[in-house]
């Protein structure tokens, strides 16, 4: 009885550990990751031509305080490190390096441009480190054969000028239209989406292509310029300074074109209200995200969390700007990303569980919008629906429009 007792306790003993060493065996991290911590780097624009973005940075760290304070993603605490590179390419590159090779981040989430992070692609792949849900439409973003580490977030630029030239066509058919965009992938990516649409009818639709560069310090010329040309139909693809700059100016010049405007910059409080509420009456956007400052959320479930976030977690802060719920919707949908993780918080899973996201849908998403992805599809949002500024909001329209076409 003795020796039966010994040997049952002998393996009682050897079964425990053999389900600790289970245990641990299932805990896989790479590095930026542990027990009690996961490493996230960020890089932003808190200062230089596209500032206005900041928000979206301040935004993400308040997200992730607020989900440590809630005990972390499954004990483990957020460490959110976010850089400034002023929105130019050389700073972008010494502060990823800086992120990567200093600070050890287990990834890169919702880094923001599309010249900014274009420098740091190659780099990101070939160290395999996950540069995830950039903050930049460029289409270039959802290539998962070539760049298997990077995917973008919001819908393509592409996509969204598709969307626009499908509008144009079918209420002014017969349009004369001035292309304003900042000379880089950006704005030369909206280009292309009129063009895919426009087909042959294009050199004749499109009678002025004017482009500006980010380091100028006021586009005024170019709008009198785009002015003389008898364009009525204005596709202004410019980033929050320039777009309200653009806005001012073609009221005070009286000019008064179908306005069309990317939706990078239909924030209110960041574009609108600096240009003038009345100046940017009718202006024409597609978007994806509920507006924080719109009476028509107020009773809505993911709004009223949303708007619970910023009483606590950033009091004061200015719930008009649209770069908010962007930055809201982002984290969450991070965080989404790194619950499905599990104890595997490897570079390698982490890319995995990003792209085998199945309809997700972020408190700040517009109705019937949703966040998806597969190992072949690395754009997680592509779904838009036309809106126009109007009375000092903006006011949705028609149904919700699918940009998943054929590149």
């Amino acid at each position: 009885m003795i020796r039966l007792s010994s040997r049952l306790a002998a393996l009682s003993a050897a079964a425990l550990l053999l389900s600790a060493g289970s245990a641990l065996a299932q805990k896989k991290y790479d590095t930026g990751a542990s027990d009690t911590e996961i490493k996230i780097g960020n890089i932003e624009a808190y200062s230089g031509p596209a500032s206005a973005y900041g928000i979206i940075g301040k935004t993400e760290e308040a997200y992730f305080k607020m989900i440590n304070d809630q005990g972390g993603i499954k004990g483990r605490k957020i460490n959110f490190i976010s850089y400034d590179d002023g929105y130019s390419p050389p700073k972008t590159v010494e502060q990823t390096r800086k992120l990567v090779e200093s600070d050890e981040v287990l990834f890169i989430f919702n880094p923001l441009g599309t010249p900014t992070q274009t420098a740091v692609q190659k780099y990101l792949n070939a160290k395999k480190v996950p540069q995830l849900f950039i903050a930049s439409g460029s289409s270039k973003w959802d290539d998962a054969k070539a760049f298997p580490w990077t995917m973008g977030y919001q819908p393509s630029y592409r996509s969204e000028a598709r969307i626009f030239a499908k509008y144009i066509l079918a209420t002014k058919p017969d349009a004369k239209v001035a292309v304003f965009y900042a000379n880089d992938d950006f704005g030369k990516d909206y280009v292309l989406g009129l063009k895919d649409i426009f087909g042959d009818k294009a050199s004749k639709l499109i009678i002025a292509e004017e482009s500006y560069e980010n380091s100028e310090p006021t586009i005024d010329s170019h709008i009198v310029k785009l002015k003389g040309t008898g364009a009525d139909v204005f596709v202004n693809i410019s980033t929050p300074k320039f777009a309200a700059q653009a806005i001012k100016k073609m009221h005070e010049i009286g000019w008064k074109p179908m306005h069309l405007m990317t939706d990078v910059s239909i924030s209110i409080g960041a574009v609108m209200k600096p240009a003038g509420l009345d100046a940017s009456e009718g202006v024409l956007s597609a978007g994806y995200l509920k507006d924080a400052a719109d009476p028509q959320w107020k009773d809505d479930a993911g709004m009223k969390k949303f708007m619970a976030f910023v009483d606590k977690y950033m009091p004061g802060a200015n719930v008009t700007d649209a770069n908010m719920v962007y930055g809201y919707s982002a984290a969450q949908t991070m965080v989404h990303v790194l619950e499905k993780c599990g104890d595997d918080l490897t570079r390698a899973n982490i890319m995995k569980q990003a792209a085998s996201i199945e309809k997700f849908v972020p408190d700040t998403l517009l109705p019937g919008i949703h966040v998806k992805t597969s190992a072949t599809d690395f754009a997680p949002i592509e779904q838009l629906k036309m809106m126009k500024f109007t009375n000092g909001k903006w006011d949705l329209f028609g149904d919700v429009l699918s940009a998943e076409t054929e590149r």
